[in-house]
């Protein structure tokens, strides 16, 4: 019993610490590494477009991110965008980087702020808003707006930070309700009284033999059997005295039945080579009890 609660808390350990790990590094402990690789990726689109546009002069400016998941993407110079590629080289730089599926991109006239063309990427290709393909956007000063999905992306799930907490909360209640539980069953058969046989405990009133983990239930005729031999350990005890105490004294006379019920009692104990009923021919029985070596 004592095995398995040891093993649980250390499993519930070792949970906890991974939710915490995992709450910890992402998304706060990984923002940095993450919003680089958007950088990156928005970076090698804006070459792409200006390729297109047969620029091989101007820059790309530095990709800002003027909110956490907000990317803006700038250029040096005017130029025109055909909204296929842009779409096409969004995505293309983002999947090898493994950067999330969910995001909206705007194309802002730099001139009137208004929003020249946009489109929504979704898991569900069934939400992907992709209008105006094949209308190319004329030669003007743009800026690439990106606003990624907020929830962060484990093993190509995603997740929330509310999750995590879920997941802590669930795994703190089950541990709570576990020991509370443990705690009370340990308190109760600790308050009970019981026979010490070797490793063994003896619970009379319960009918029950306890060896760490193992419940062994016990019919009233072996408990009573049992008890007798329990407070005389290591003493003959003579066969007349205990059909007398178990069968006569009910009413109840019977023959072979008590050496039927040693029998019972002696493979009870066949977990430990240190315990046996002892048959003393012509006398009666002896519980003998070998110490530990």
């Amino acid at each position: 019993m004592r095995t398995k609660a040891g093993a649980f808390l250390l499993s519930v350990l070792i949970l906890f610490a991974i939710s915490l790990l995992i709450s910890s590094y992402s998304p706060n402990n990984t923002d940095e590494s993450h919003s680089s690789l958007v950088k990156v990726a928005l970076r090698n689109t804006g070459n792409s477009l200006l390729v297109q546009n047969n620029d091989s002069t101007s820059l790309v400016l530095p990709v800002t991110e003027p909110k956490k998941n907000s990317f803006v993407l700038s250029f040096q110079k005017e130029l025109s965008i055909v909204p296929d590629s842009l779409v096409k080289a969004i995505a293309k730089n983002f999947g090898p980087l493994n950067l999330p599926n969910e995001y909206l991109v705007e194309v802002i006239n730099c001139n009137n702020q208004e929003v020249s063309y946009s489109y929504s990427v979704s898991n569900n290709e069934e939400k992907n808003i992709i209008p105006c393909l094949g209308r190319n956007l004329p030669l003007g000063c743009y800026t690439i707006h990106v606003f990624l999905d907020k929830d962060v992306s484990l093993m190509g799930l995603n997740f929330t930070s509310s999750w995590y907490a879920l997941v802590l909360i669930c795994i703190l209640g089950m541990s709570f309700l576990y020991f509370a539980k443990k705690k009370t069953e340990t308190e109760l058969q600790d308050s009970l009284s019981f026979i010490a046989i070797g490793d063994y405990r003896f619970y009379r009133d319960q009918n029950e033999l306890v060896k760490n983990d193992l419940t062994i239930k016990l019919t009233s005729k072996e408990s009573e059997l049992l008890q007798i031999f329990g407070n005389n350990p290591n003493q003959v005890i003579q066969r007349d005295l205990l059909l007398k105490e178990v069968w006569e004294n009910k009413g109840v006379f019977v023959g072979r039945s008590l050496d039927t019920f040693i029998s019972k009692l002696r493979k009870k104990f066949k977990a430990d080579d240190r315990i046996n009923i002892l048959n003393v021919h012509g006398v009666g029985y002896k519980l003998e009890i070998l110490r530990k070596s």
